[in-house]
C-alpha cells in the first residue's frame, strides 16, 4: 500500500468523519511478522482492559508505510505504570527487565521490546549521561519528541489501525526528507550516524536545519561498538550508500573519518575515471555493490567494507606525471588507512583481517588477466585473499564505479571467476596436502625445519607439482634427498 492510500485513509477518517472506512484498510499500515501479530493483539487488549494503550512505534510503523516487512517491532505502553504492566507481561509469556528503572522490558519468547514512555534529561557528556524517568502518562506528542527523526516518531494503534503523527513524519516520509524531531536531537551524537544510514537505506535528503544542527555536534565519547552498528546498517541495508556518505560530508562529520575525508578532491585520470575524484568513485562503487548484495550478512559486510576501503591508498600515492594522474602501488599503500578506518568503528579482528587482503590484492586480477596468469598464480592469489569470490565482487564494484565507462562486463572478473571455478577455489583457498603428521610418520622430529619443508611443499602444490597425498609423500622423499637434514 502506498503513502497516497494512507493519506486518503487519513482524510476520510479525520476530515469526513467516516470511521467505518477503517474496515477497508484493515491492514493499514502494519506488516507484522506472523508470530508477533497475535501476541501484540493479545497484549494490546489486556492493557486496554486496564485503562492503558499499546502503540507500535518507530521503524515498524515507518516500514509499514513504505510497504517493507520488518522483524524489529517496538511497543510503548501508555497509561499503565510499570507495576501494573509487569503482571500483564507475565500473563503473556516469559519476560525480562532490560531496564526496570527505565520501564524497558523484553518478551523473551517473542523477542519483542516493550517500554513505558519516559522523560530524559541530559546531565553531561557521553551517551549514558542522561537522567531517565518512566512516565506512562506522557502524551504521545511528548514521548515522540525524544525520538531522533520525524520518520521514526510515528505511532500506530494495533487495535484500531490509527496512525498518530505528532511531528509530521508522514509528510517527510512522502517527500523522502530526513528531519530531526526536536531540539533534544543534539543530546545524543550517535543520531548523526543514524542519519547517515537512514539516508542510505531510504534514499532520504536531509533538511537544511537538520544538517546545520548536526554540524554543531561532535562524537563526544562514542565507542567503536556504537559506530559499528550504524556502519553495518549502511553497508548491509543501504539502498544507496552514497547518500549516507554524502550526509557525512554535508554535516562535516567526514572529518572524524580522515581516511575517507582524504578521498575528497583526490584527482584521478579522466580517461579511466570520468566520474571524478576518488570520493565520487568510491560512492559509485558502493552503490554498485549495494545492487549486488547476496543476502549473506557476513560476506556482504566483508565485501562492502572492502569496497569502501579499496582506494584509501590513493591520497598518499597520487601524483601527476607524463600528462596523467597516477597512483602507483596504491593497493599496497591502502593497508594502513584501511586498518585505521576500520579500527574507528569496529574491534572485530576477524572482520578487519578479512577486509585488508581484499584491499591489498584488488589490483592483481587485472595484472593476471593481462598476463593470462597460470594456475599457480591464481592459487596464490586465492591463498592471499582467502576467498576469490569476495575479490571478484570487489573487482566488479570497482569496475562498476566509473560511470559512464561501464558498458561491458568486467573481463578480468569474468576470467578470474571462470578460472576459480575450474580450479574449485571460488570460496576457499587450497588446503595444504602435506601436513606435520606426514613428516612425523616419515621419522622426522618436530623442529625449525618443519615450517621450511611444509612451506616448500605448499608452494609446489600451488604450482601443480602434486594434487593428492601420494604425490605429496613423493615430493617429501625427493625434497629430503635433495636437501638432507643436518644432524641434531
Amino acid at each position: 500500500m502506498t503513502l497516497t492510500h494512507f493519506y486518503i485513509y487519513d482524510w476520510l477518517v479525520k476530515q469526513l468523519k467516516v470511521p467505518w472506512i477503517r474496515d477497508l484498510f484493515v491492514n493499514f499500515p502494519l506488516i507484522l511478522p506472523q508470530n508477533l501479530a497475535s501476541v501484540i493483539d493479545r497484549l494490546s487488549r489486556e492493557v486496554a482492559k486496564r485503562g492503558g494503550r499499546v502503540l507500535l512505534v518507530g521503524g515498524v510503523v515507518r516500514d509499514g508505510l513504505l510497504g517493507i516487512p520488518t522483524k524489529d517491532v517496538d511497543l510503548e505502553v501508555f497509561g499503565l505504570p510499570p507495576a501494573q504492566l509487569e503482571p500483564v507481561l507475565k500473563g503473556i509469556g516469559k519476560y525480562a527487565s532490560v531496564g526496570k528503572a527505565f520501564g524497558v522490558y523484553k518478551l523473551v519468547s517473542n523477542d519483542l521490546d516493550v517500554a513505558v514512555p519516559r522523560r530524559e534529561r541530559k546531565t553531561g557528556e557521553g551517551h549514558q549521561a542522561f537522567d531517565i524517568e518512566p512516565d506512562p502518562f506522557l502524551s504521545v506528542a511528548e514521548a515522540a519528541a525524544r525520538r531522533d527523526f520525524t520518520v521514526n516518531a510515528l505511532y500506530a494503534d494495533p487495535l484500531t489501525q490509527e496512525v498518530i503523527d505528532p511531528h509530521g513524519g508522514w509528510a517527510d516520509l512522502q517527500a523522502r526528507r530526513l528531519r530531526h524531531t526536536s531540539a533534544a536531537f543534539v543530546e545524543d551524537p550517535l543520531r548523526v550516524l543514524r542519519g547517515m544510514q537512514f539516508c542510505a537505506r531510504f534514499e532520504l535528503t536531509p533538511a537544511e536545519e537538520t544538517v546545520a544542527l548536526c554540524r554543531s555536534m561532535t562524537p563526544e565519547s562514542l565507542s567503536p561498538e556504537r559506530y559499528y552498528e550504524e556502519w553495518k546498517k549502511l553497508i548491509l541495508r543501504g539502498r544507496k550508500p552514497s547518500l549516507g556518505l554524502e550526509f557525512l560530508r554535508a554535516t562535516g562529520w567526514v572529518q572524524y573519518f580522515p581516511e575517507l575525508q582524504a578521498l575528497i578532491d583526490c584527482p584521478q585520470d579522466p580517461k579511466w575515471h570520468p566520474e571524478g575524484d576518488v570520493w565520487q568513485h568510491t560512492l559509485y562503487c558502493l552503490d554498485f555493490f549495494a545492487r549486488q548484495r547476496i543476502g549473506d550478512d557476513w560476506e556482504d559486510l566483508v565485501v562492502g567494507l572492502a569496497v569502501l576501503c579499496h582506494d584509501l591508498g590513493k591520497p598518499a600515492t597520487t601524483a601527476f606525471s607524463d600528462g596523467h594522474w597516477r597512483s602507483p602501488r596504491h593497493d599496497m599503500a591502502g593497508e594502513a588507512p584501511t586498518r585505521a578506518l576500520l579500527a574507528r568503528f569496529t574491534q572485530h579482528r576477524d572482520l578487519i583481517e578479512a577486509v585488508v587482503p581484499l584491499v591489498l590484492c584488488h589490483m592483481r586480477p587485472h595484472m593476471l588477466y593481462q598476463q593470462q596468469g597460470g594456475s599457480g598464480a591464481i592459487r596464490r592469489l586465492s591463498r592471499d585473499v582467502g576467498r576469490l569470490d569476495r575479490l571478484i565482487r570487489v573487482l566488479r564494484a570497482d569496475y562498476g564505479g566509473r560511470p559512464p565507462l561501464p558498458g561491458e562486463p568486467c573481463k578480468a572478473a569474468d576470467w578470474l571467476a571462470a578460472k576459480a571455478e575450474q580450479l574449485r577455489i571460488q570460496d576457499e583457498a587450497p588446503k595444504p596436502i602435506l601436513m606435520g603428521r606426514h613428516l612425523i610418520e616419515a621419522g622426522l622430529k618436530p623442529g625449525p625445519r618443519f615450517k621450511e619443508i611444509l612451506d616448500a611443499a605448499y608452494e609446489a602444490q600451488l604450482d601443480d607439482a602434486f594434487e593428492d597425498e601420494a604425490g605429496a609423500l613423493a615430493f617429501l622423499r625427493t625434497y629430503l634427498q635433495e636437501t638432507p637434514l643436518s644432524s641434531e
